[in-house]
Parts: C-alpha cells; sequence; structure tokens
C-alpha cells in the first residue's frame, strides 16, 4: 500500500492518468468511427481511407518540415531564455508558413495527378483540393502543440488531444453519414486543421504568440540546429508511408481490395491501443530522455518504462487477443470477421514495436541522425520484403507475419546498439 501511494504522488502517475482519459475517449472515438466506416464504406472503401491516411501522414511530415520532436527539444533547453525562445518560435513558425503555402499549391494544382496516384480509377480529386486550404493551419497547429509540449505544460497538450477528440467524432459521424466514402475521406483532411483554435488558446496562456512573431528575430541558425530533427522525421515520415501505400497496392493487385481492407482495420485496431504508448512517449518519455545527461540518467528513463508502462501495455494485447471477436464485431460489421484471424502475429509484432518504441525516441533526443536513418530504412526495406515473400505463400495473413518479424529484428537491432543504456 505504502508502494502505492509513492507511486500514485510521481509525476509519471499524474499524467498517465491524465493521459489515460484522453486515450480512452480518443479509442472510444475510434470505435464509433470505425463501426460507421465499416457500415458505409466497407472493406473496399476502408482501404482506400488507408491509401489517402499513408499519403496524409507524408504530406504532413513535408509540410511541418519534420521540426517537431526539435521543436520540444529545444522549447525545453531556452523556455527560460526569452531572447533564444523567440528565435525559435519565429523562425519555425515563418518557415513553415512559407513551406505550407508552397505544397498547398502543389496539392491544389496537381489534384488529379494524386488522386490516380492515391485512388486510381476512383476520382476524388476534390480532396486533394480541399486538403490545400486546409494544410497551413494543420501545420501550424502541430507547431503549436509541440511548442506548448516543450514548455513543459503536459495536460494543456492532452486537454487540446481530447479537444481534437470530440471534434473528429462529431465531424466524422456527420460526413460519413451524409457522404459515405467521400465524407470519409473529409473525416481525414478537415479535423487536424481545426484543433488549431484549441492549440492557439492553450499558447496563448503562456505566452503572447502574436507579439512573440518577428520577421526579425529569424535565425538561420535555428534551422540548421533542427535539420538533424527535420531529416530523420521526414525519413521516417515520409519513407515509412509510401512503403505501406506500396504494400496496399500490392495487396491490392494480388488479393484484391476487401483483402487490403482488412489489413487496413487490422492497422486501425493496432493504433488505437499504440495511441497510449505513443502519447506516453512523446508527452513525458521523449522531454525526460531530451534533458538525460549522462547513462545512468537514460537508464533511469528506461528502467520507468520498461517496468511501469511496458508491462500493462503486454497484459492489455493479451486480453485483447481473447476478446479479438467481439471486437471486431464491435468495431467493424459482419463483413470484417477474417479480421480477427489477424490479431495473433498483429499483437506480436505491436509487443516488439513497443518495447522498440522508447529506443527510437533515444535517436532524436540525442540527434544521433545517421544512426536513426540507417536503422529506419533497414526496417522499412524488411517489411516491404517480408511482405512480398509472405503474401505469396500466406495471403494477407503474411503481411501480419511481416510486420512481426520485422518489429522483432528492429529490436534487437536497436538493442545491441544501444546496449550501454539499457
Amino acid at each position: 500500500m505504502k508502494f502505492l501511494k509513492t507511486i500514485s504522488r510521481t509525476p509519471l502517475f499524474k499524467v498517465t492518468s491524465l493521459n489515460s482519459a484522453g486515450i480512452l475517449l480518443k479509442i472510444g472515438t475510434g470505435l464509433v468511427t470505425s463501426k460507421v466506416l465499416a457500415v458505409f464504406v466497407g472493406p473496399g472503401g476502408m482501404a482506400l481511407v488507408g491509401n489517402l491516411r499513408n499519403f496524409l501522414t507524408s504530406v504532413e511530415s513535408i509540410s511541418t518540415l519534420g521540426f517537431q520532436n526539435g521543436i520540444v527539444k529545444y522549447i525545453v533547453e531556452h523556455k527560460d531564455n526569452k531572447g533564444e525562445l523567440q528565435k525559435i518560435m519565429s523562425t519555425v513558425f515563418l518557415s513553415l508558413v512559407a513551406v505550407t503555402l508552397v505544397l498547398s499549391g502543389v496539392l491544389f494544382g496537381l489534384a488529379s495527378y494524386w488522386n490516380h496516384f492515391i485512388f486510381g480509377n476512383y476520382d476524388f480529386s476534390d480532396i486533394f483540393k480541399i486538403l490545400a486550404l486546409v494544410l497551413p493551419w494543420y501545420a501550424t497547429t502541430v507547431f503549436l502543440i509541440a511548442a506548448v509540449n516543450g514548455l513543459g505544460k503536459f495536460r494543456n497538450v492532452i486537454r487540446i488531444n481530447i479537444i481534437g477528440n470530440i471534434i473528429g467524432l462529431l465531424f466524422s459521424i456527420a460526413v460519413i453519414w451524409k457522404y459515405s466514402t467521400f465524407g470519409a475521406l473529409l473525416s481525414i483532411i478537415i479535423p487536424p486543421s481545426l484543433l488549431f483554435f484549441a492549440a492557439f488558446y492553450y499558447i496563448n496562456k503562456e505566452m503572447q504568440f502574436v507579439k512573440a512573431i518577428s520577421i526579425a528575430s529569424f535565425d538561420a541558425k535555428v534551422i540548421k540546429n533542427l535539420s538533424a530533427y527535420s531529416l530523420m522525421a521526414l525519413v521516417s515520415s515520409v519513407c515509412g508511408p509510401l512503403v505501406f501505400l506500396a504494400i496496399r497496392n500490392n495487396v491490392i493487385d494480388v488479393l484484391g481490395i476487401a483483402q487490403a481492407g482488412y489489413w487496413e482495420a487490422i492497422t486501425r485496431v493496432s493504433t488505437y491501443y499504440l495511441m497510449f504508448i505513443s502519447s506516453i512517449l512523446t508527452v513525458y518519455f521523449f522531454p525526460k530522455l531530451a534533458h538525460s545527461t549522462n547513462v545512468k540518467a537514460t537508464k533511469n528513463v528506461f528502467r520507468s518504462y520498461y517496468t511501469g508502462i511496458l508491462p500493462l501495455f503486454v497484459i492489455g494485447l493479451i486480453v485483447l487477443y481473447f476478446v479479438r471477436f467481439f471486437i471486431v464485431r464491435l468495431l467493424f460489421s459482419p463483413e470484417f470477421l477474417p479480421v480477427a484471424g489477424l490479431f495473433f502475429w498483429q499483437l506480436v509484432g505491436d509487443t516488439f514495436k513497443a518495447a522498440a518504441l522508447i529506443l527510437g525516441y533515444q535517436f532524436f533526443a540525442k540527434k544521433l541522425t545517421v544512426a536513426f536513418i540507417v536503422t529506419e530504412l533497414f526496417s522499412l526495406a524488411l517489411m516491404y520484403i517480408f511482405s512480398h515473400c509472405f503474401i505469396q505463400s500466406y495471403g494477407i495473413e503474411g503481411i501480419v507475419m511481416a510486420h512481426a518479424l520485422t518489429y522483432f529484428i528492429y529490436l534487437i537491432t536497436l538493442g545491441i546498439y544501444f546496449r550501454k543504456s539499457i
């Protein structure tokens, strides 16, 4: 009892408790959205939604220049220095505005090309024009949330995410109900941009944001310092989704669009429970790793994760496996029952992934650019090769088998690289 009381007073417990409430809300909204998607668009529509998600991840990363983790790190380091903080805020914001305006022009002007690239013979070119209009708002939102996180306001970051979940749910239900597949695609691109207003409110509680932005404060050295983080994030967030887009298109060609929809469905389930891990890592553990100046401090951060968070996550996955048929019926429709057969290897792979994630964040915290890029491209290459080989023998189950094998090798690789810190 004494141990439990001590734990309950720790910052990690307090942040985790609030974050868990936010995650539960996000999972709840995800459940409702998935059910609506399953009923109104079916496996085929789910596959198209997956293609757009992968493309959007790449576009969003480019629009923010991959600065998100770098922003957190440098604001953590300079939050008590008003002059340096203004340089960081001004330089990043002005850079993002310039890049997103150019990118929006490319998306709008080449909407037909992007439509063919992502959707093939399906005509949803208007989606890319709408994306072009909302992209600047999204990029600014990502920047503001990263700034709030860097200032150490973990609870406000979680509150912003909670607000975003509610907005996303209400918007998604409305547009999917009215516009079916087109509405499902709209529900992916519009809600993140609406979160701008909540993010703007919370950053203004910490500083006068508009006054903090000044052209005179633009400093190219800030861009140079962030470039390593940018390169790492772009490799992960651009190359990764494009590889998964290629894999999904191969599944469509070899096994059919419905099978690709089943893979997208299990991926959505995976996304829901991985939110817990990724949110805790981003909000709590990454700033701690960024502050760790020696091996002992880093070991303490790792120990806290592996003894406090990961065991709970694994227990949750074991329970999830035994209720997988119920989960499929709850989230989707009878058409998606084959998804239950994909759970075992997906859960195994996600266990390895969760164990490896905190080691991957160490690349960002210590700015180990070359090592990150090599290991990331290595893992993506493995996933691409294994998936292409395995679907020939195992069908759609081969994709989740490839996922498990890839992250097992990835975890072993990172474990060897960071053996001294572990």
